[in-house]
């Protein structure tokens, strides 16, 4: 079976992965909050100003906390925090992809939409939307996301989203829970296969080359600091042409995204193997 890493994020869905068998996953990967969701987590990960009374207060013996110290350096080789995406989605799935070294990434609870209507916007209430905030690396989390989804390929690692929501801002296939179980070596190469037809290599060459140009690379992670360098224009330029990478009629009719800045993906149908 394909060694396979579970990252939770904190949205409504993330509470489905409460009764999952943990033999399917190799590591479980808990953001923030989600530590709560089930109590057999592998590595937690959250920010410097993650609130100390929202952390567990005791550990078992194979839990570890995953903190700046710990994915500063490895986000720093994927090109650092400003082409990446300064939200805790991203930063845990950088860190995992570059520790971890899964054949897949499985998320659940990571869409990044949020309700605006006064109701629970997070598994354990009403919470900050993180994602959404006004921040120069989160112009497009479609374009941070087909990022992720494309260096993940190249290190022949699969992204997948088990979330049953209908909107996503992530770019990733849909696989349920059932099918995954059921995940094999051969599933894995067949839909490496497919991956790699859902990019299109000009514009990954020149995302790639415009990032190395603005050189727009904060060693300490803490670009805050460092706005006047951080040209938003330019960003939103390169966050066009990793959208643009992104094939999505390699993979139609099972899945229809619409690539419009501001407009959340939504589920069709789920890839099937």
């Amino acid at each position: 079976m394909p060694k396979i890493v579970l990252i939770i994020g904190s949205a409504k869905d993330a509470i489905r992965a409460s009764s999952w068998s943990k033999d399917i996953f190799s590591k479980i990967v808990a953001i923030n909050n989600a530590w709560k969701v089930r109590d057999d987590w592998d590595c937690l990960i959250h920010p410097e100003d993650f609130p100390l009374e929202n952390r567990p207060q005791s550990l078992s013996g194979f839990q570890t906390i995953i903190t700046a110290n710990d994915y500063v350096p490895i986000q720093n080789i994927y090109g650092g925090f400003v082409y990446a995406g300064g939200t805790m989605a991203f930063t845990a799935a950088y860190w995992a992809l570059g520790t971890l070294k899964p054949d897949i990434l499985a998320f659940i609870g990571c869409d990044m939409v949020y309700p605006t209507t006064g109701e629970a916007t997070h598994f354990y209430g009403i919470g900050v939307a993180d994602p959404l905030r006004d921040d120069v690396t989160l112009q497009s989390l479609e374009a941070k996301s087909t990022r992720l989804f494309y260096l993940a390929a190249q290190q022949e690692c699969l992204c997948i989203n088990l979330s049953t929501e209908m909107q996503s801002r992530m770019v990733f296939p849909r696989v349920s829970i059932a099918a995954l179980e059921q995940f094999n070596k051969r599933d894995y190469q067949n839909h490496a296969g497919i991956v790699g037809q859902m990019f299109d290599m000009p514009h990954i060459d020149q995302a790639l080359k415009r990032e190395q140009e603005l050189a727009f690379y904060i060693e300490s992670g803490r670009y805050w600091e460092h706005l006047d360098t951080i040209c938003p224009r330019e960003l939103s330029v390169l966050d066009d042409l990793w959208i643009n990478a992104l094939v999505s009629e390699a993979w139609r009719p099972n899945i229809d995204y619409k690539y419009q800045r501001g407009v959340h993906h939504e589920m069709y149908d789920e890839i099937h193997f």
